[in-house]
């Protein structure tokens, strides 16, 4: 059973107690939806407050709350930190922090007497109810007694202290205001100060420059950041937009604003509203976090109103209720969170806008919207105190959910044990050295004593017998493995000969000219359909010359009609930078108006002709808007003839988060037909720690390595956070007669999952068609399995 005071701090959560950081990552709160109560109420000054997040900075006027005390000497980033704040006497800085939330309920309610609020407002009583919870939970379970005291006698202390004044009321706030030009920020400033503070224009903009009006209200200091007016949203004037914004925030580093008033005129707003690149703008330079303090301001309330679907002028609240609908959809959009829910403030400034009996201006709802910007701003101020002392400013984000994603340590480690030092082909496959004393000699110089055999035509072919037709093709296919022998020795001859003399590739043509390929033309890729009488698929043809770099381009071969442009390049190069030093590269890249995607690796060993090979590779990858970076190093030592050991580390970094692993690895081979390999590692990394492990024992083909005849048997164990899992793995590769190659991968783990792939390729047409049929086959009986399983569950239902 919770604590009375876990249970305080999760019903202050639940009602989504925000932390108050000014334009920055802090939170908010969203106000439930109270219209029903409030309609009893009768009440015209509150309307807009339902949903109004009150959240803002802790900045006070000179000798201000004392928690505020500690950060007057900075002057920092408008999107990190809260505002400067001036000093006060050593003794409010000894208060405890329940006797400070004290304060800043006593200091709130003297601010509702001073401004004519009834306590009984909806939105002064949730600010109250929060300010008791965070007293509660400032005092802890001992003093929960005392602090439930204290609230009832602070009203009798507000009403007290602002009857005599003493102690003088220290509170301010200062508000930033964007908006485009011509929608009435000015004017709003000399209406709020009753006074002309600023000079207006209907025609021009009038403020060209950033600005702070400073005024005092009923005692209270009030700071406005006049800005000049944004442009309307366009291609021409991005560029003077984020120069205007870009001023605005340098400014605000020496003078940041508690909350952040966004204005539009609510005469102009209609379904085609086109100001989203401006909301996306002001969130790119200002981060999502200043919509956390902003009010949308709504100007020209009082104007005519525009006529409904039935011909008949639309009323004041459904059409308030549509644009701010409308503007609040793409402020979500801009900031990727539908959570947000911004106040709305209506302001009309207009001379012949209708006045109360004190002279201030009312709206057509009856509201006075003077004392709704007041009472925004004071309960914005006060929870943001509230939230300081309670250090809550980093218990909620806005924007779309931070990128969590992890990559599986697991997979990372099966990966890292996969990885070999790169052959001197260049590909990353397993090195299997042979040399001329590995080779049975017999066997690989029977080619030059078979005699010679006549090839026959198809028509000479066709009279022979079956008999003699599959004695000619295995006739055929025995001097086929034998001329592949006969390459490979060739082939180790020059290598071994090469590094016995010290040789090296040379660069140029001179004195190496029958050593150069011919050019070969690539197979021809597949290109969209088009209708086109001029088919493009010449432009993506590659030619592979004595080039070291081979580039191709990346089509989708399902892409639109007349798409001709390359969607990425492929390239690949291996080459012999010095003696025994091996490099290779190859990767792809591809890029679209939106994702930019690359896969790259980068691989280099040395390998000493009698000693160890060591090798260094570096991969890249991108993985939505993170890129993958892994540097793995190995070493292999051959201790034997026929024994192999390989070491190797890894570090992998993945945005912020890094992974480091390390494996052995020990390799026996019984003969050319039989080998056993086995090896051990580690991946960490974020607090945990992956370990596994590989049994695998293959056994080859007579034919091998000219042939790729082998059946695989590994034994596999995982284990991260004490849950083992083993699986076992059966591959075999082998061929059906002369022209059909299968391939059968079966595995299955511990947690009795499994896979079971077949793969075959033919040359034969007879067997490619019993191929098609057997696959339609197993489709049509799992369809008719569907189906029985359908009426089944008819038949019971």
């Amino acid at each position: 059973m919770m604590s009375v005071k876990d249970w305080i701090f999760s019903q202050l959560l639940s009602k989504s107690f925000a932390s108050a950081r000014p334009l920055s990552g802090g939170t908010y709160f969203e106000e439930e939806s109270f219209h029903e109560e409030f309609g009893n109420r009768g009440s015209a000054q509150t309307t807009n407050l339902m949903h109004a997040p009150a959240v803002a900075d802790t900045s006070v006027s000179p000798g201000g709350n004392p928690e505020s005390q500690n950060d007057s000497s900075s002057q920092l980033n408008v999107v990190e930190n809260s505002i400067h704040q001036p000093h006060q006497v050593n003794l409010d800085r000894k208060l405890d922090p329940l006797s400070k939330i004290e304060n800043l309920q006593i200091k709130f309610l003297r601010l509702l007497r001073r401004f004519g609020q009834m306590q009984d407002n909806l939105m002064v009583a949730k600010v109250l109810y929060r300010i008791h919870l965070a007293t509660l939970i400032s005092a802890g379970e001992s003093d929960i007694k005392r602090a439930n005291i204290r609230r009832d006698t602070a009203r009798a202390i507000a009403a007290e202290q602002e009857t005599t004044g003493v102690p003088d009321l220290d509170f301010s706030f200062r508000v930033l205001v964007l908006g485009k030009t011509g929608v009435g920020k000015s004017s709003t400033i000399n209406s709020i100060f009753d006074e002309k503070k600023v000079m207006t224009d209907a025609f021009y903009p009038a403020t060209d420059s950033v600005q702070e009006i400073v005024g005092t209200i009923n005692g209270i200091k009030v700071s406005f950041i006049d800005t000049p007016g944004l442009l309307p949203s366009s291609a021409g004037t991005v560029r003077k937009n984020r120069k205007i914004l870009y001023k605005v925030k340098k400014f605000l580093r020496k003078h940041p604003a508690d909350m952040v008033l966004y204005f539009e005129r609510l005469d102009l707003i209609n379904n085609g509203y086109s100001d989203f690149p401006l909301l996306k703008l002001i969130t790119k330079v200002f981060g999502s976090a200043i919509w956390f303090n902003t009010i949308i301001v709504m100007t020209h309330s009082s104007s005519a109103l525009p006529e409904g679907a039935n011909g008949y002028p639309v009323t004041f609240e459904s059409y308030v209720a549509q644009c701010t609908n409308l503007v609040q959809h793409y402020i979500h959009q801009a900031v990727a969170d539908p959570k947000l829910e911004n106040p709305v403030l209506l302001v009309e400034n207009h001379v012949q806008c209708k006045t109360d009996i004190n002279g201030e201006k009312i709206l057509p709802n009856g509201q006075v919207w003077r004392f709704q910007f007041f009472l925004l701003c004071m309960c914005t101020k006060v929870l943001a105190d509230v939230n300081t002392l309670l250090k809550f400013q980093d218990s909620i984000e806005l924007g779309p959910p931070s990128n969590q994603r992890s990559p599986s340590l697991p997979h990372l480690l099966s990966a890292f044990l996969r990885n070999h030092i790169m052959s001197t082909a260049g590909d990353k496959n397993e090195i299997d050295e042979l040399t001329i004393s590995d080779l049975e000699e017999e066997e690989y110089d029977e080619y030059e004593q078979l005699p010679p055999i006549r090839i026959l035509t198809k028509s000479q072919f066709e009279k022979l017998t079956n008999n003699q037709k599959k004695d000619y093709l295995d006739e055929l296919d025995y001097r086929e493995t034998l001329f592949l022998k006969k390459q490979l020795k060739e082939d180790i001859c020059n290598r071994e000969k090469k590094h016995s003399k010290g040789e090296t590739l040379a660069l140029d043509g001179s004195d190496n000219l029958e050593g150069i390929p011919e050019p070969v033309a690539l197979p021809d890729m597949a290109v969209p359909l088009s209708f086109d009488p001029d088919y493009p698929v010449h432009r993506y043809r590659c030619v592979v010359t004595s080039e070291q770099w081979l580039a191709r381009p990346v089509l989708d071969p399902h892409g639109w009609d007349h798409d001709v442009g390359f969607d990425g390049i492929n390239l690949d190069t291996t080459a012999e930078l010095r003696k025994n030093v091996y490099a290779s590269v190859s990767g792809q890249m591809s890029k679209d108006k939106q994702d930019f995607n690359i896969q790259s690796q980068c691989a280099a060993a040395f390998a000493h002709p009698r000693g160890p090979t060591y090798g260094l590779g570096v991969d890249v990858q991108s993985s939505g808007e993170e890129m993958i970076y892994t540097v793995h190093g190995n070493t292999k030592l051959r201790t034997s003839k026929h024994n192999c050991t390989e070491c190797g580390l890894s570090a992998t970094s993945f945005g912020n988060k890094y992974f480091f692993g390390a494996k052995l690895e020990d390799s026996i081979s019984v003969g050319k037909r039989l080998k056993v390999v086995i090896n051990g590692g580690r991946m960490g990394g974020l607090g945990q720690v992956a370990y596994g492990g590989n049994f695998e024992t293959t056994f080859r083909g007579k034919d091998y390595p000219v042939r790729n005849d082998k059946v695989s048997l590994a034994l596999t164990a995982t284990s991260l956070n004490n849950e083992t899992i083993l699986g076992g793995n059966v591959q075999s590769d082998f061929r059906i007669g002369r022209g059909t190659n299968f391939s059968v991968n079966a595995n299955i783990n511990s947690r009795k999952m499994g896979q079971l792939c077949i793969k075959t390729s033919s040359s034969d047409h007879m067997e490619i068609s019993l191929i098609a049929v057997f696959t339609i086959f197993r489709a049509l009986m799992r369809k008719m399995a569907i189906g029985d399983f359908s009426n089944e569950k008819l038949e019971i239902g």
